[in-house]
């Protein structure tokens, strides 16, 4: 079965912004990535400040290419933003100089698929 890798980002208001412009700038870098299955972005409504940055991979092992191989690169020399894009530290902003992070905390949280549904089709 699938794995899940949740990331919770800590955002303040003022940030985000900057941290959905960042996801948004990047659309379509995981997508190729062997095994990615799915990505969501999610914005808090109510009560709290962290986003949740889903993603789910084919396996641990997939999960792990694309953070030492794309991840990685994406995020040479910056906070990572954690699984499934990390655009909370990074994105095309600025001349040389790296933006700081949009997040103040992040933790990545990892889960194992043990049931699934999908809508019935007619």
């Amino acid at each position: 079965m699938s794995i899940v890798k949740i990331n919770a980002l800590t955002v303040p208001a003022e940030q985000r912004e900057v941290l959905e412009r960042r996801f948004a700038s990047r659309a379509g870098a995981v997508e190729g990535s062997d095994g990615f299955e799915w990505f969501e972005l999610l914005r808090p409504v109510e009560g709290t400040d962290q986003y949740l940055v889903y993603t789910r991979w084919r396996s641990e092992e997939d999960f792990q290419a694309w953070m030492e191989g794309p991840m990685k690169a994406a995020h040479q020399g910056g906070g990572a933003g954690g699984a499934g894009g990390g655009a909370g530290s990074e994105g095309g902003e600025g001349g040389g100089e790296r933006p700081k992070p949009a997040a103040s905390a992040s933790t990545v949280w990892s889960f194992e698929v043990v049931q699934q549904a999908a809508p019935k089709k007619a």
